[in-house]
């Protein structure tokens, strides 16, 4: 028996190693996640120091020789924090058919047409499909080199053949090393492979594109050992049913992590939305009850939102709360302040709540425009258009101040709004910009009293 080599159970979610099978992971409570694999305790390789692993005074480096690759996409630029650093590992998740494969084509293409080489590796694809899938987005091609191979090793000696400006792997959990166990898409190979491309990454100043793949969660596969490795990891997220697609950052070593891009899929492929607020309201009717818009912060960009609620007599003796683009919790939260401090009763009926466009909004700026939709389908009366609602509830019925206050009212007034609707600690003191009405309040009461009995 080789005593060098062993058999542990590893869950393929966040890579706990178990002795034994267990049918729950200890570690991130899935169910059926841990597979058994052979591992083997292999000495590292020893290595003499090179000049890059040499002790240097931090005050003495200089970063200018390594410039940040800009990117003909704005929006990508915006949530990378002003391009592409060389040598880093990028990482873009999302749902199948989201779009993933879409964008890292126009991205390579983009590259390649101002001179830079790009090696677009695809495990996925074939050259032809490839192919088709770039006459589809109306790409020549020229400078851009597709490789379609899942042999690691195999795709990192093109890649030092053509010395890329740009490389791109579609995606990490179909490419493979021949010295690690288990299959492509494993906990061992996806880890694995994920600091082999950082190995050789760094070294060379090549930044690399990476596809991975989600679990039915919506998380990374092996979340805690991919996010921990690369440099940034982005979310591409949106509706099946819309053609909207938010790309979200939620971890960047070069950046602020507040950043989105709005990006709208057409037959040509990833398209930049320039005004998305204007887009999100483009559709809005006129004289509707239980629509009322507010303004959330999608990093440093205020983005109009319309919340639409629709409340009816239950039909069952629990009346249900649905919440499609805001949490449930809020929504329990809001409904309950509603009730107590407003007089509301809401206790048999049946809330629905839905953001349009498909987005999804946490934020508690919020708040106060979802009760008002709320309440506005409860009376069956109508919030004047031109009103825009921004406001945090809390539990006793008060508005709470939310940030950034003055830039939100900016983009408000820029898209035709006549009226705002806020804390009073937030308007306090601010300067509101010619032709709209700042109207300050400081409980529920108030805000109900000045958006519905007017």
């Amino acid at each position: 028996m080789d005593k060098s080599r062993k058999t542990v159970f590893v869950c393929q979610q966040c890579g706990k190693e178990s002795l034994k099978w267990l049918g729950r992971c200890p570690g991130c409570q899935s169910w059926n996640s841990l597979v058994e694999t052979t591992v083997s305790a292999s000495k590292p390789a020893s290595h003499l120091a090179s000049a890059e692993s040499a002790v240097s005074e931090l005050s003495h480096v200089s970063a200018e020789h390594a410039p940040r690759v800009a990117l003909p996409f704005g929006e990508l630029n915006r949530v990378l924090g002003g391009g592409i650093v060389p040598g880093s590992l990028i990482l873009i998740s999302g749902d199948p058919g989201i779009g993933k494969s879409t964008l890292l084509l126009q991205v390579s293409a983009m590259i390649s047409g101002q001179g830079g080489r790009v090696v677009y590796a695809s495990g996925e694809e074939s050259l032809h499909q490839t192919k088709l899938r770039a006459d589809r987005l109306s790409i020549k091609g020229d400078g851009l080199y597709v490789l379609p191979e899942t042999d690691l090793e195999v795709i990192l000696q093109r890649m030092g053949e053509v010395s890329p400006a740009l490389g791109v792997i579609d995606s990490i959990q179909t490419v493979y090393l021949n010295d690690l166990e288990g299959a492509p898409g494993s906990m061992s190979q996806v880890r694995g492979c994920t600091l082999r491309l950082m190995q050789w990454a760094k070294p060379a100043s090549v930044p690399l594109l990476i596809v991975g793949h989600v679990t039915k969660e919506g998380a990374i596969a092996g979340p805690k050992v991919l996010e921990h490795i690369v440099d940034v990891v982005l979310y591409l997220e949106g509706e099946a049913f819309s053609s909207y697609r938010l790309l979200r950052c939620v971890k960047n070593r070069f950046g602020s992590t507040n950043e989105v891009g709005i990006f709208e899929m057409k037959e040509q492929g990833m398209v930049e939305v320039d005004n998305p607020s204007e887009v999100f309201l483009s559709h809005r009717s006129k004289g509707a009850v239980g629509s009322v818009v507010t303004s959330t912060l999608e990093g440093t960009r205020p983005l109009l939102v319309e919340m639409q609620a629709l409340t009816s007599v239950t039909s069952f003796g629990l009346p249900r709360r649905t919440a499609n683009g805001v949490d449930l919790n809020r929504l329990l939260l809001i409904t309950a302040v509603l009730s107590r401090r407003a007089g509301l009763r809401l206790s048999n009926q049946d809330i629905i709540v839905n953001a349009v466009g498909g987005l999804k909004t946490g934020e508690p700026a919020a708040d106060l425009a979802v009760a008002l939709a709320i309440a506005s389908s409860f009376r069956d009366k109508e919030v004047d258009r031109g009103t825009v609602v921004i406001g945090e509830l809390g539990l006793s019925g008060e508005v709470r101040g939310v940030p950034q206050m003055e830039r939100r009212i900016v983009d408000a007034a820029r898209q035709g709004f006549t009226r705002c609707l806020g804390p009073v600690v937030s308007l306090k003191g601010l300067n509101v910009p010619t032709g709209i009405e700042a109207v300050a309040v400081e409980t529920l009461g108030d805000a109900l009293q000045a958006a519905l009995d007017r």
